[in-house]
């Protein structure tokens, strides 16, 4: 068999790797989760992207990333140039073990975390002709065929609607079976990382991040120190202009002050008073009664 051809650089591989890790550079991982999921992502915590090792022996779970959102809930995100034909069982591990260490001894079952398996793949896994597939757990009766439902009680104690939640949830997105046709939000994205290139129009959420990133990572290194040095110099002029606006505004208050320091004069407030109403030292309030005079 000969050696597997050595893959392209992916972009968003190399972003999550290097530049997702701050959380000033989340909104491009929340772009995508929130395009995936149909509901507006906020990552609070980006963990370490390796579950802890236990012995030698341990199958560790290697993920490109691990994150937690805003509602407690975790996402493995893995992305998978080559073929494993157990790529599956993998997927299963990967959630079963993220769940266990999360779960503290003496814990209720009810703190069992959420776990969003999210798998991108550049082979041919299973047998289908869609790209993107989502797995749910469901119960359905043998007899009556019914789906189990959550009573009342548990949907109120737990804040879950439907039993699925409760349970992980897998998405597969096979970027090679993509035809590069973009007929969603999603589909931008999962164009993305099939070319390594953004499509001619898009509106996802975070691909405008990858686009300033794309063109920042196609400068020369010249090119970098000079727009490095850009953005130095554009930081300080902004600084500058606050510093003006600032000054400008205590202009304008002093002279508002002199305004009303006029008006109290020809009132007869004595200077003390002035001074303290008009918010002027009493130096000031002296030299305005003296060019009245």
């Amino acid at each position: 068999m000969p050696p597997p051809v050595p893959r392209p650089l992916i972009s968003f591989d190399w972003a999550i790797k290097r530049l997702l890790r701050q959380k000033a550079n989340y909104a491009i991982l929340e772009g995508f989760l929130s395009e995936l999921l149909r509901r507006d992502v906020v990552i609070v915590n980006m963990p370490e992207s390796e579950t802890n090792k236990n012995g030698p022996e341990d199958k560790s779970n290697k993920v490109d990333i691990l994150c937690e959102d805003q509602q407690g809930e975790l996402m493995l995100i893995e992305l998978q140039y080559y073929s494993e034909w157990d790529f599956l069982q993998r997927m299963l591990y990967g959630t079963s073990k993220l769940i266990a260490n999360y779960m503290q001894m003496g814990d209720a079952y009810a703190n069992v975390k959420k776990v969003y398996s999210i798998n991108i793949v550049y082979f041919e896994l299973g047998q289908g002709t869609d790209y993107v597939y989502h797995g749910t757990t469901s119960f359905i009766g043998l007899h009556r065929h019914d789906t189990l439902q959550m009573s009342p009680a548990q949907q109120e104690k737990l804040k879950k609607e439907a039993i699925y939640q409760i349970f992980p949830e897998y998405y597969i997105i096979k970027v090679n079976s993509f035809d590069n046709v973009a007929k969603d939000t999603l589909d931008e994205w999962i164009y993305y990382f099939k070319n390594n290139a953004l499509p001619d129009r898009y509106a996802a959420k975070g691909l405008d991040k990858v686009a300033a990133q794309l063109k920042i990572d196609a400068m020369t290194t010249q090119e970098k120190i000079d727009y490095e040095a850009h953005l130095k110099n554009l930081a300080i002029s902004h600084s500058m202009l606050d510093t003006v606006k600032i000054e400008g505004r205590s202009e304008g208050e002093i002279k508002k002050g002199k305004f009303s320091a006029q008006k109290l004069i020809l009132r007869g407030f004595a200077n003390e008073d002035i001074a303290d109403i008009a918010g002027l030292s009493i130096e000031v309030v002296e030299e305005i009664r003296k060019e009245m005079n």
